[in-house]
């Protein structure tokens, strides 16, 4: 990906609805920014918050899953990561997995 690429990920990222409040804060320093710092702090919060789609179907499946969607919800949502998965995808499906999931696997154009 080229820089502007990885931008337009990070803006993908920041308007994300299932965004967290750590990796929005770090995704808009580093789009502000554009330096070395707020690469790295970026880095290091899409590390610990990026969910691959084996976690999310793992979780959707769980009790806690159920108890945190619904059951009805986290079945659909496992069905939908399941899916995802089999396209070849690795992050959860929610939005801002998908962006963060590109950014990391991009990382060296930040």
């Amino acid at each position: 990906m080229t820089k502007q690429e990885i931008l337009a990920k990070v803006n993908e990222l920041i308007a994300a609805p299932s965004v967290c409040a750590d990796v929005k804060k770090a995704a808009e320093a580093y789009a502000k920014n554009q330096d070395k710092a707020s690469a790295d702090a970026l880095m290091k919060v899409l590390e610990a918050d990026v969910c691959t789609v084996d976690e999310l179907i793992g979780l959707c499946s769980s009790e806690k899953g159920k108890e945190i969607f619904g059951a009805e919800r986290a079945a659909g949502m496992v069905e939908a990561a399941k899916k995802s998965k089999a396209e070849g995808n690795k992050y959860c499906i929610c939005p801002a997995c998908q962006a963060g999931g590109a950014i990391w696997e991009n990382r060296e154009a930040l």
